[in-house]
């Protein structure tokens, strides 16, 4: 993975900051192993899903023609928006690989509202999670169910209001749109990439067309994980130092107030930076202490919007549609997840 100067220093300087602190406080060194291991946790919980996304978005840009990608998305914004809330069903990616995926579908000509209902629900409603889901959280069959509930019907509602907010603007960053290797490449016709047209070409020029071909996969991979792993690492090293902060007796006293309780659980959601093939493990643990609606909250907020997401969208997104994203999430998860405690469907 590549990884800037940027990302290198901050972990040196938070590196250096504990152990002087660990020092000048005179506790063993042994007491700042919980961060490192929460770091580790965290980082390679989530490396192997960004890499993966990052390999999926650089086979979509190399092999997958534009008119293709615009060709598949249903043209009206209904049909847009319900083909983007259950894409994750055929594109499982967790939230930490996502990003690069939709910044590649929205440059190739995907509706950014579509991209943005993918971005919602895909981390929840797919496959995978569903079955970590099941798992954790077997004896409580109610709120398996209320958890993909509700977050497709976020992910619809945020996709409807998004789509008229946004208009037709590009919510992609002017340095998001790929290095001029892409731009090169992306000149060339892709249905004569393995020869010329109509003829398929002789073995070696076959074979300099794959050898160009794996050339630029790699390329995009690595400019992906560039964009978005720089600030997978800071947001780990985040999280890893609340996580270790916040003691589980904190957590639960906290929890015990029902106001707040929602809430609470959103930005605890927030903080943890949990992915979503495991938070379900996580949830299952604070049964004893919130109620299932809080919980709720917690399933499908986290994977949503978290520490490690709200950095890598920066990275890729314009300032003001993260925002936007992010002011959508809370709220109607947080209204979602009460209506569904109070209407006992959870």
């Amino acid at each position: 993975m590549t990884v800037s100067r940027f990302s290198l220093a901050a972990a040196a300087v938070a590196t250096f900051i504990l152990a002087y602190a660990a020092y000048a406080a005179r506790l063993p060194l042994e007491r700042l192993f919980p961060f490192y291991r929460a770091f580790a946790g965290l980082l390679f919980e989530a490396l192997p899903f960004l890499i993966a996304g990052a390999v999926l978005s650089a086979l979509l840009e190399t092999v997958v023609p534009d008119r293709f990608v615009q060709r598949l998305a249903p043209r009206g914004k209904a049909g847009g928006i319900l083909f983007g809330s259950l894409l994750g069903l055929a594109l499982p990616i967790c939230e930490c690989g996502m990003i690069p995926v939709v910044r590649r579908l929205i440059r190739k000509g995907l509706p950014p509202f579509v991209g943005f209902s993918y971005l919602a629900a895909g981390p929840v409603l797919n496959p995978i999670v569903f079955a970590s889901t099941l798992t954790a959280l077997g004896a409580h069959s109610g709120l398996v169910n209320a958890r993909f509930a509700l977050a497709f019907a976020v992910a619809v509602a945020l996709g409807l209001i998004a789509a008229f907010a946004m208009g037709g603007r590009d919510p992609l960053r002017a340095n998001g749109g790929g290095t001029a290797a892409a731009s090169s490449f992306h000149d060339h016709d892709h249905e004569t990439m393995f020869g010329p047209r109509g003829k398929g070409g002789s073995l070696p020029e076959r074979m300099r067309a794959w050898k160009s071909k794996a050339a630029h996969i790699g390329s995009h991979a690595a400019e992906d994980l560039r964009d978005t792993g720089n600030y997978l690492i800071v947001g780990c090293m985040f999280a890893a130092f609340l996580q270790t902060a916040l003691q589980p007796e904190q957590l639960a006293a906290a929890a015990g107030h029902h106001f707040f309780t929602h809430l609470f659980m959103m930005g605890l959601a927030f903080v943890l930076s949990l992915c979503s093939t495991a938070d379900a493990f996580v949830a299952a643990s604070f049964a004893a202490y919130v109620p299932q609606g809080a919980l709720l909250s917690f399933l499908v907020f986290g994977p949503m919007f978290d520490m490690k997401t709200l950095l890598m969208m920066l990275a890729v997104f314009k300032n003001k549609f993260v925002l936007l994203f992010a002011f959508l999430a809370v709220w109607l998860v947080l209204a979602g997840s009460v209506l569904f405690e109070k209407w006992g469907w959870v």
